[in-house]
């Protein structure tokens, strides 16, 4: 298995996290599988958005970064809904002075901004010595990241993989981590899979994930 190679990343882009544009020092490493669309390779990520996507490698680079703008979009709602509720003049204009609210007043739409920016960050095209991937479909004039699954269509494979899981009662890392093994075009072999061992402990799954590595011709 080929080890993965550093992305080319811009001159501006140096020291900058793929996923969500903020500085960052530390590398995300990403296996390529049999059903991968492209190499093995590494992108720059920062600490969080590390931590996030090797929890949700899914079967994609790409479809990993939406599940990691998906997590850091539920985790700053509360940031994200002041743009909402709020515009910039009307929190300078709001009469909030005591400790708390006054706070929250200087504040407000800077954190609204700051989370804004990470969950809108577009990362920029892959490459690898020169040679750009031709499987990104952000950047292929119109996104195809939607997956359809028994007459269903989601936003994302991670919106499915959370339906079933929900609607079925699945641990939802367990069947992450078989369809990042089986790839999106299994995804019912990867819910059986699932269901059929439903209750079992974290190391019966790891025996499970170890013994369908070593089946997989990767």
């Amino acid at each position: 298995m080929t080890s993965p190679i550093l992305v080319d990343i811009p001159f501006e882009k140096r020291h900058t996290c793929w996923f969500c544009d903020e500085p960052c020092n530390a590398e995300l490493a990403y296996w390529r599988m049999a059903h991968t669309p492209h190499p093995s390779l590494t992108v720059p990520a920062c600490n969080e958005c590390l931590l996030l996507a090797k929890k949700q490698l899914l079967t994609s680079i790409w479809e990993c970064r939406e599940a990691v703008k998906d997590q850091l979009m539920q985790r700053y709602s509360q940031d994200l809904a002041i743009g909402i509720n709020w515009t910039e003049q009307e929190l300078e204009e709001s009469e909030f002075e005591c400790k708390i609210f006054g706070g929250f007043k200087k504040s407000a739409w800077m954190m609204y901004q700051i989370a804004q920016k990470r969950i809108n960050a577009p990362g920029w095209v892959l490459s690898i010595d020169g040679e750009q991937f031709d499987e990104d479909p952000l950047f292929a004039g119109s996104n195809t990241l939607g997956f359809e699954f028994d007459g269903l269509q989601f936003n994302n494979l991670t919106q499915a993989i959370k339906h079933y899981c929900a609607v079925l009662a699945l641990d939802e890392a367990f069947l992450q981590q078989l369809v990042t093994f089986l790839g999106k075009d299994q995804f019912a072999h990867a819910i059986k899979l699932a269901r059929l061992n439903i209750g079992i402990t974290k190391s019966m799954q790891q025996k499970i994930l170890n013994e369908l590595i070593e089946d997989l011709d990767v």
